[in-house]
């Protein structure tokens, strides 16, 4: 477990280096130790950060240890955009050694809570727009959907987290592609849709193949269709060991919380990943 601190650690610190980030002076945490506690919690401890702050304070990781209350208020306190660089860094490295610039896409649920609880839950308070279906299992479910770009290999390059109801390709269309020029993207039979397909070859030379339906009037060959089925597995059990990080049940506040973990996970198996 100290290698993998001291890896979070390192790019944390490097990052906020670069980017010329600045803790207050009467800081007796840095940002880059909270942030390094957090992502280690939620890949060793399932998101329990108490647990977390403990095991940190008593093996001396961590000289002055804040309180819970003050771990919680500085960790929400960091800006959105550090998270995203952090993600950024991390795909570059994945990019990199990816030689066949092949990438996937795909979503994965995240319930909030059980169905039968959903009149109670305070975190997202009975919005429609968080009442998804997962197709693969043939249920509804209440939360959020993480919509992820991975490698061949299924680390992850871009992810976005959005309300549970809303279909995938909508949510499709906010990515950056940040790809490399004349990426492969393989998708599943919700991204089909002719006009962004052209738009994502002409714009940025990406050509998105995605499973036709039957009805298509853009049929692949037989072999295109047996290498998108076979690729679109490896981000399967990308989503299956990332969801093993998880808890039985992500104990959370607030939305912002709740939705905090979900990144300090993805970012853990990102790390994991190197």
């Amino acid at each position: 477990m100290e290698k993998e601190i001291i890896t979070i650690f390192c790019i944390v610190d490097d990052l906020l280096k670069a980017i010329s980030f600045e803790d207050d002076f009467q800081a007796k945490m840095s940002t880059a130790e909270i942030i390094t506690v957090a992502i280690t919690t939620g890949w060793f401890f399932g998101g329990n950060h108490e647990t977390g702050r403990t095991f940190f304070s008593e093996y001396g990781y961590v000289k002055n240890m804040l309180s819970k209350s003050q771990f919680n208020r500085r960790l929400h306190a960091i800006d959105q955009s550090v998270w995203d660089q952090l993600n950024m860094i991390l795909a570059q490295a994945f990019k990199f050694v990816n030689s066949e610039n092949e990438y996937i896409v795909d979503s994965f649920p995240v319930p909030v809570c059980h169905n039968i609880r959903i009149k109670r839950s305070k975190i997202y308070k009975k919005k429609e727009e968080y009442r998804g279906y997962n197709a693969s299992k043939r249920q509804y479910f209440y939360g959020v959907k993480v919509h992820m770009i991975t490698t061949k290999d299924g680390q992850p390059i871009e992810f976005i987290i959005a309300p549970g109801s809303i279909h995938d390709n909508k949510i499709f269309k906010e990515f950056n592609f940040d790809l490399e020029e004349g990426a492969y993207l393989y998708g599943d039979a919700a991204y089909n849709d002719y006009e962004f397909e052209n738009l994502l070859a002409e714009a940025a030379n990406i050509r998105l193949l995605v499973s036709r339906k039957s009805n298509s009037k853009r049929q692949h060959e037989p072999y295109v269709k047996a290498w998108i089925s076979h690729i679109r597995k490896k981000i399967e059990t990308s989503f299956s060991q990332i969801t093993k990080l998880f808890p039985k049940k992500i104990h959370a506040v607030t939305a912002k919380g709740f939705e905090l973990k979900i990144k300090c996970f993805i970012l853990a198996y990102s790390v994991s990943c190197l």
